[in-house]
């Protein structure tokens, strides 16, 4: 069956790093684009990032200049690099396979699997 297991979460201070990873199985990876997504405490789901399976990426704004996406088809997992991090950042991440197969989108509604999520806490 399809599963997406997230990992890297964790509590870092204002201007560090975490790098988070998504484990895909159940599916070939190489066909599907992936996103990540995040909630606070409070808020709705958003889109922060996603890669299509031709690797095109994509940002929401608030993370541009700070974020990088990327995969590793061979390793069926995709990742999250999150640099100069601020507490604003804080959230449950999650990612979750596009809908459209490979396309990619950061839209929550057009992604059909989802992991349990990854807490990351920025705070000093």
């Amino acid at each position: 069956q399809v599963q997406l297991v997230e990992s890297g979460g964790g509590l870092v201070q204002p201007g560090g790093s975490l790098r988070l990873s998504c484990a895909a199985s159940g599916f070939t990876l190489d066909y599907y684009g992936i996103g990540w997504f995040r909630q606070a405490p409070g808020k709705e789901r958003e889109g922060v990032s996603c890669i299509s399976s031709s690797d095109g990426t994509y940002y929401a704004d608030s993370v541009k200049g700070r974020f990088t996406i990327s995969r590793d088809n061979a390793k069926n997992t995709v990742y999250l690099q999150m640099n100069s991090l601020k507490p604003e950042d804080t959230a449950v991440y999650y990612c979750a396979r596009d809908i459209s197969g490979i396309g990619c989108s950061l839209e929550v509604s057009l992604s059909d699997y989802w992991g349990q999520g990854t807490q990351v806490t920025v705070s000093s």
